[in-house]
């Protein structure tokens, strides 16, 4: 009976045993490995620039007064359509009209005084030829010779002098007229009034500078967008690229213009520097006006048909294998973390030497990385393609992007193929590399 006891004893704690090493196992087991995946498409792949600007007309002037005074009168408003010439305000001539008619009585004098002069300066020589007769005839001193000669060479002067002062008032009076023009003021260009600055009744100081009574915009069927592209982007940017852009007031609606000029000015905003690059926009049916904050996007590169993957499957590193290692081409830069594309970055493939993993051909610590940057603006890079059902690292040359999507320029894909974009489960593991094929 003793025996038997045991027996049952050994057999439940084996039992027991058996439980709890099976629980412990299923408890501890890694979650299984699912990934998700996306074909590979043919499309068209737009890269662009987005940046911010405001909608300007091409031509703004802004129409100042150069005297000041009282505005008399004013013939344009707000949004009115004024023509070149077209008397647009005045101001109260009276002070300037005063000051013409006192510059107009100067000039007259200083004309006087000229006629006086020259008729002084006649009579001067007339003494003098009658005293050199007379002295002929010794009945003149050589000094009433002299002071003939005096007062000749005198009267003469006094002729240059009146007439100098004659210029003089002819210049101020041109002053005085040209002052009393300027209360007219007159629109200097056809256009529409965007902004007016006085009233009937305000004074106006030109003292120190001219006072904006008006803005005047010349054609506002010709707008242009002035945006402000960062310093990395504005060496992509060529005139006559496509460029299209949104404004707050017409939701839903695309404006399409040109990019006319890109201006070397910088401006520098905590030390952000931007550059302007002004896009020219047909506006037909007037609904962008002057100061609308547009949303821009710059169309630089554009290609039609060509192979495209998501650039979630670039992002995508998977935990539970190792990147195989990637040869850097000879001229490019290494963008990649390792110097070998190894997890722990130790020891390169078997049969490189010392001297490959010093560097070879480009940047970082190393000559072979997960993705290189190459001479032609490709990028060299390691992704997963689904084959079998497990994940197989593929080396491709990538190109243009439009930030969703990225064309592929070379290597083993076809339209079709899945491209591993995340995994769901499993945990890091330190797996062998698989090897890599040769794909361009």
């Amino acid at each position: 009976m003793k025996r038997k006891i045991i027996w049952v004893v050994v057999l439940a704690l084996l039992i027991a045993g058996g439980v709890y090493a099976y629980r412990y196992r299923e408890s501890h087991k890694a979650p299984e490995i699912t990934y998700k995946s996306a074909p590979v498409t043919k499309r068209r792949i737009v890269a662009s620039i987005t940046a911010s600007g405001t909608v300007s007309a091409l031509v703004t002037v802004q129409v100042g007064s150069q005297v000041s005074g009282r505005i008399q009168l004013l013939n344009a408003d707000f949004n009115s359509h004024v023509k070149k010439g077209q008397v647009v305000a005045k101001i109260d001539p009276q002070l300037f009209q005063a000051a013409a008619e006192q510059a107009n009585a100067s000039f007259e004098s200083a004309k006087a005084n000229v006629v006086k002069a020259e008729a002084q300066a006649n009579l001067s020589e007339k003494q003098l030829t009658r005293a050199k007769a007379l002295r002929e005839q010794g009945l003149a001193s050589q000094q009433d010779i002299e002071t003939a000669e005096a007062n000749a060479a005198t009267d003469k002067a006094s002729v240059d002098v009146s007439k100098a002062a004659l210029s003089q008032a002819r210049a101020n009076l041109n002053t005085a007229n040209v002052n009393l023009s300027y209360t007219t003021i007159l629109s200097p260009i056809d256009g529409v009034v965007i902004s007016r600055s006085v009233d009937v009744g305000q004074t106006v100081a030109a003292s120190l500078s001219a006072p904006t009574l008006f803005t005047i915009a010349q054609d506002l069927s010709k707008m242009q967008v002035d945006t402000n592209v960062s310093e990395g982007d504005v060496g992509r940017l060529t005139p006559g690229m496509t460029a299209n852009f949104t404004v707050d007031a017409y939701p839903g609606k695309t404006f399409k213009g040109a990019t006319s000029d890109v201006r070397n000015a910088p401006t520098t905003v905590q030390n952000v520097v931007t550059y302007d690059a002004v896009i020219k926009v047909d506006n037909d049916e007037l609904k962008l006006k002057p100061g609308m904050t547009a949303n821009v996007t710059i169309i630089h590169s554009q290609r039609d048909g060509v192979l495209a993957i998501p650039n979630a499957a670039i992002r995508f590193k998977p935990s539970n294998l190792e990147a195989p290692a990637l040869p850097v081409p000879s001229g490019s830069a290494s963008a990649g973390g390792r110097s070998w594309g190894g997890s722990d970055g130790g020891a390169p493939p078997a049969g490189a030497s010392s001297a490959g993993r010093r560097g070879g051909g480009g940047g970082g610590r190393g000559g072979m990385g997960r993705s290189t940057k190459n001479e032609d603006g490709t990028e060299t890079k390691t992704l997963w393609v689904m084959k079998s059902g497990t994940p197989t690292p593929v080396v491709l040359k990538l190109g243009l992007s439009d930030g969703t999507n990225t064309e592929v320029v070379s290597g083993e894909l076809a339209e079709g193929d899945e491209v591993v974009t995340d995994q769901e489960g499993g945990t890091p593991s330190a797996a062998a590399a698989t090897t890599v094929k040769r794909l361009f």
